[in-house]
């Protein structure tokens, strides 16, 4: 898992821990306001794991299918990747020379 996969994760894992523990310290809290917020957050909570279930699990095929399509031609994935790496210096290269005049 890369650096920002990572972070995202930790954050969300973050949030997850901060909502559960709002809902405990809320939960001998009497009111009808703030057991409705408690049904929103534990909905909320619900359906942000099942969004992250799936675009992790996206994530995954995603990989497994570049993985395979390099490796089943690889020499073409080497020429797209030089492709976009010339089109990139050149557009860097074009941004860095205009902001000089």
């Amino acid at each position: 898992m890369n650096k920002q996969t990572r972070a995202v994760s930790d954050a969300m894992s973050t949030i997850a821990e901060d909502a559960r523990a709002l809902m405990a310290a809320t939960a001998d809290v009497a009111g009808e306001k703030v057991g409705d917020a408690r049904k929103r957050l534990a909905a909320a909570l619900e359906q942000g794991k099942e969004v992250y279930g799936r675009v992790r699990e996206k994530a995954i095929e995603g990989a497994r299918a570049a993985d395979e399509v390099v490796r089943e031609r690889p020499y073409q994935a080497i020429g797209v990747a030089l492709g976009v790496g010339v089109i990139a210096g050149y557009l860097v290269a074009r941004r860095c020379g205009r902001e000089d005049d």
